[in-house]
């Protein structure tokens, strides 16, 4: 085994503990864990150690490991003084208009940013509904004077109660069917999308494609119908559904961090990466060495040439004063590579020049 794989390795490990030791202290060594749940609980330590040993081997690739660093280390300078007000201002803008409206997928499509944006926050909410009731971290319990208020015990410690029959009580006790809705939304949306456009049906698998969409959608209905059952049908075929909806949610949380889920944990780190672009615009410039005019920011282009040394790409020019290819902004490269051709073809024997 690799070192990047034992390191790797190391890490799920760890991480995987950290979780279950978490689930141990959070529901009062296990009094407020409710066995019928241990099978999606072993089915979240399974996805922790395979998102956290994937997600390490990720990291350790020289570009990636690059941004890794470099992103935490703008983040932590943007506590300086000097920086502070504008760097704050920047991340929360960058946190709130590409992570929470995600305006990136927006720009390619109104259709395609519908599909995403309800999908995500459906999930989003559903899994901080369901982990921390599933790990024992909160439950609900009557009060004792009052049976009509219920109480929430956030790690076992009383928080605020509401009563049973009002429009918070409502709220709080169908937030996974809100959350279905959203997803199904999206599902459907994804799909009219897969079906129609030309573009995404060339490029499109199964195993990439459609079955995250089925999988969300069969949680989402299978959650659906539970709720139906125990309000509207006094509990009809509701342990045949439980079952059901147990087997599509430990699929998907088997199946996370090998498919295309993955890229929910990839996709968090593009924060770090806008951010690390956002400062480095504000930092000291890289003027290209051909036309003197700036086209990147310094510390960038340094972090490039370092990558690329450490994946084994050799664009050194100790001959010239321009000492290495990154240094050419890329109009002139675009440049000189028509002056490249250009010198081959007249240098062409029996080939003149008209």
């Amino acid at each position: 085994m690799s070192t990047e794989k034992i390191k790797a390795t190391i890490w799920a490990t760890l991480v995987t503990a950290v979780l279950a030791r978490l689930i141990v202290l959070g529901s009062n060594n296990l009094t407020n864990f409710d066995a019928a749940l241990v099978g999606y609980t072993f089915a979240t330590l399974f996805a922790a150690f395979g998102i956290t040993r994937r997600y390490a081997l990720w990291l350790q690739r020289p570009p990636t490991s690059i941004y890794w660093k470099r992103g935490w280390s703008v983040f932590f300078r943007m506590f300086r003084p000097r920086y502070a007000v504008g760097n704050l201002i920047t991340f929360f803008r960058r946190l709130i208009i590409d992570f929470a409206f995600t305006s990136f997928i927006w720009r390619r499509g109104k259709l395609r940013w519908a599909a995403h944006w309800f999908t995500m926050w459906g999930s989003l909410t559903a899994s901080a509904v369901t982990f921390p009731l599933v790990f024992g971290w909160i439950f609900f319990g009557t009060i004792t004077d009052d049976p009509g208020w219920y109480r929430v015990y956030v790690v076992g410690y009383p928080t605020f109660a509401f009563p049973i029959q009002s429009f918070i009580g409502f709220m709080i006790f169908h937030a996974l069917v809100w959350s279905a809705i959203m997803v199904i939304v999206g599902v459907l949306l994804a799909l009219r999308r897969r079906l129609r456009d030309h573009g995404a049906i060339s490029k499109q698998q199964f195993g990439e494609d459609f079955l995250p969409l089925f999988l969300l959608f069969a949680i989402s209905v299978t959650g659906l119908m539970l709720t139906a059952s125990y309000t509207w049908m006094k509990g009809y075929s509701y342990d045949f559904l439980a079952i059901l909806h147990a087997i599509t949610v430990i699929f998907t949380l088997l199946w996370l961090p090998f498919g295309k889920f993955f890229h929910i944990f990839q996709r968090s780190a593009q924060i770090g990466v806008a951010f690390y672009k956002d400062v480095g615009r504000q930092g000291e410039q890289a003027m290209c060495r051909r036309c003197g005019e700036p086209f990147a920011s310094m510390m960038h282009i340094r972090d490039l040439i370092a990558v690329e040394q450490q994946l084994g790409y050799n664009y050194q020019m100790p001959d010239s004063p321009v000492e290495h290819y990154q240094w050419i902004c890329p109009r002139c490269r675009r440049a000189l590579l028509g002056l490249a051709q250009g010198s081959l073809w007249a240098a062409s024997p029996g080939v003149s020049p008209k």
